[in-house]
Parts: C-alpha cells; sequence; structure tokens
C-alpha cells in the first residue's frame, strides 16, 4: 500500500525506545535468541497486521514452553510500523543496529510496505520472511534474503479463477480493481489471466481511486460476477456500494477481503466469495485449528483469530523451524535451511520450499459471506498458475 508522508523525522534513541519487548530472554544461561518483527499496528494495513501479530506473539510463547530455540529462550522484538516506507526502513535499521546477532526478521502483510523492510535487511544480510505479502515478485526484488510464509498472488487469483469457472459454472466477469497499489493490480491481472485461460471471458476491467469509484461502478456492464480487487480498508464500503447500484451477482475477490468480525457490518450480505489462507473459525472441526483457537482465545480474549493471525503464527514456526534444522543461528547456515524446508504442517496449511523458491508451495482456501459471516467451502491446489 502506498505509504503516508515521508517527511517525518525520528531519532534513534527514540526508536529504540519504542520497541516493544514481547518475550524476556532467559535468566542466565545463553543468551535468548531475538528474532525481529515489523508489523503494522497502525495505518491502513492494522486490520491485518494487528492479527499477525498476535499471532506472532502466540507462536513465541509456545516456542519457550517446549524449551525455546535450540535450547535457548526466544525473545520477539515487535515494532509498528505504521504503514509508512519510510518509519519501516528506519525502525528496521534501528532493531538491526541494536540486535548484532538476530537473523531473521518477519512481518506485514503487504507489497508496497513489506520492501521498505526487507531490503534494509538484506543489505545488513539479514533474512525477511513475510507472513502475509503475497507478490510472486517479492523474491526477485530482495534476491536470496526475502521468502513469503504464504502463497504468491499468482496461486490465489488461479485458485479464484478455477473455482468460479468450473464450480460455480460463471463464463463472463467484469473486473474492477484499485489503481497504484500494488497487490490489488497484480491480483487482477492474474486473475484475468486464469480465468481466460481456462475459457472464461473478462468483458470488462476498470481501474478505480477513491475519488472515482462511484463512475466506476455505474460504468459497470451486467457480467455473471464482479472481480473486485480491492483494499482491506474499503471492502465493506464497495460492496455495499455495489449493492446499492443494483448488482445482484456474486461478487470474488482475495485475501484482502477477509476482514472477519467487519462483515457483520453487510449483515444482509451472502453472495461474495474470496480466496484466503486458512479456515480458522469456530467451524472448523480439524485438531490443530481448535488447539490454535483455544491459545489464542486464552492469550487474547477480546481477539477473534483469522486467517493473518494463523500466518503470523506459522511464521515464527517456521523460523524456529529453520534454525533448528540449521543447527546454528548463523544466518547463511538458517537461510540454507530455509530454502529445503519441506513438509512443515502449519495452521494454514503444509508449507514446503522446493527448486530453489523463496515461495512455498501451498493450497488456497475459498471462503464465502454468509449473513455478515465467513464460512468456509472448500481449499484448491490449482495446477495452471500464471508466472510472476
Amino acid at each position: 500500500m502506498i505509504g503516508k508522508s515521508t517527511s517525518r523525522i525520528f531519532r534513534l534513541a527514540a526508536i529504540l525506545v519504542g520497541a516493544t519487548l514481547v518475550a524476556t530472554a532467559c535468566q542466565g544461561g545463553d543468551p535468548s535468541m531475538t528474532i525481529g518483527a515489523i508489523y503494522n499496528l497502525s495505518g491502513d494495513q492494522k486490520s491485518l497486521d494487528i492479527p499477525s501479530s498476535h499471532g506472532a506473539r502466540l507462536a513465541i510463547d509456545e516456542i519457550n514452553a517446549a524449551g525455546g530455540i535450540l535450547g535457548r529462550q526466544a525473545t520477539l522484538l515487535i515494532e509498528d510500523g505504521e504503514t509508512d516506507p519510510a518509519v519501516i526502513a528506519q525502525k528496521t535499521a534501528a532493531m538491526i543496529a541494536a540486535n548484532s546477532d538476530m537473523p531473521v526478521m518477519i512481518g506485514m502483510s503487504d507489497t508496497d510496505v513489506v520492501l521498505a523492510a526487507a531490503k534494509v535487511a538484506a543489505r545488513d544480510k539479514r533474512i525477511f520472511i513475510t507472513s502475509g505479502a503475497t507478490s510472486p515478485r517479492l523474491p526477485k526484488e530482495v534476491p536470496g534474503y526475502l521468502f513469503l510464509a504464504c502463497y504468491g498472488d499468482n496461486v490465489q487469483a488461479a485458485a479464484a479463477a478455477t473455482f468460479a469457472h468450473d464450480e460455480l459454472k460463471l463464463k463472463k466477469v467484469a473486473v474492477l480493481y484499485k489503481e497504484q497499489m500494488s497487490y490489488t493490480e497484480l491480483l487482477r491481472g492474474y486473475f484475468e489471466e486464469s480465468f481466460q485461460a481456462l475459457g472464461g471471458e473478462v468483458i470488462f476491467s476498470r481501474g478505480y481511486t477513491k475519488a472515482n469509484f462511484t463512475d466506476a461502478v455505474a460504468s459497470l456492464p451486467a457480467a455473471d460476477f464482479i472481480y473486485l480487487s480491492a483494499s482491506p480498508d474499503e471492502v465493506v464500503s464497495a460492496v455495499r456500494a455495489l449493492r446499492d447500484a443494483g448488482f445482484t451477482v456474486p461478487i470474488l475477490s482475495g485475501d484482502g477481503f477477509d476482514i472477519g468480525m467487519d462483515w457483520a457490518n453487510l449483515p444482509d450480505e451472502s453472495n461474495v466469495y474470496f480466496t484466503t489462507h486458512a479456515d480458522v473459525s469456530a467451524n472448523d472441526k480439524n485438531a490443530e485449528v481448535i488447539a490454535f483457537r483455544a491459545a489464542f482465545k486464552k492469550k487474547f480474549p477480546d481477539a477473534e483469530p483469522d486467517a493473518f493471525a494463523a500466518l503470523g503464527y506459522d511464521t515464527v514456526k517456521l523460523v524456529a523451524a529453520a534454525i533448528d534444522k540449521a543447527g546454528s543461528s548463523d544466518v547463511n547456515a538458517v537461510k540454507a535451511a530455509l530454502s529445503t524446508l519441506t513438509g512443515f504442517k502449519g495452521i494454514t496449511g503444509e508449507i514446503s520450499f522446493t527448486d530453489g523458491s523463496q515461495i512455498p508451495t501451498k493450497s488456497v482456501t475459498i471462503m464465502k459471506v454468509v449473513k455478515g459471516d465467513e464460512t468456509f467451502v472448500r481449499t484448491i491446489l490449482p495446477t495452471d498458475v500464471p508466472a510472476p
């Protein structure tokens, strides 16, 4: 997402004081194993990153309760990136400067902001694993050091196209996408390519801004369904505007539509589908999900876990697994271990890095909105995926 003003100046001392120590180091013995995290706890990305940070905090608690990483207690340092690339870059640099033995950093859920952290981390030869930024082009931007714990947008777009064409039997789509945001522009492009490859027809495709969204809706032709590539903060208002304009056809989208309890603002809505990373609702009877929900609710009684909470949780556990496999916190050893890690069983699915890819092979979850609530439909592992 495009950041706010970059004119703000932060003193290093103030940044360091602002760091949140989430898990304490062990008393005596070996020093703690430090993992850094940048999450946007304020700004436009907070609806995704606050749950992710909660999941990460839960994971570090469980790791320490089980004996830590390589026999050392783990410390998770979380900074608020404020959805501002300048702030993110500064706080990443400050965290690295203060923690010379920190091999890995994690965090964030959007392409445009994650690069601000990952490029700084790579400059100091630190690994960055994004828990939720889904652009498959990210690894090429930061070769060798930026990994995804989630699938790429090309994969979730292919899954949505397959579901729309093969399961819902929809043939003609009208597409609306938010302009000047990497996530929304890439997602719609991959979806259109995938849907057309299946024999579907894209009869309309238009970008919009906040200023001209009403005009874009008014220009929509009749179609079997609408693919709406929007940012999380505008989902409710955009869906409401489409329904108010008389469009009753299904609306499909990507994981930006995984807005959890915010769907309660549309209590009559029951014809929206979206791709996401996992179903962690109370309806899921998987033993691992039940245990995750119970632990999450105990630690955060006023919050409801969602797919992004599960991504944050999985990412910390993935870091621990890579360090354990490496047998060392040396960056090169951890990077080699992570690059060949297969069969990692997370809440969001099994994660495997193969053929030198920094993006894991993972299945995609399809959800439906029913009466203002998210309901699981099925999982899909698409076979025909557009190139990044």
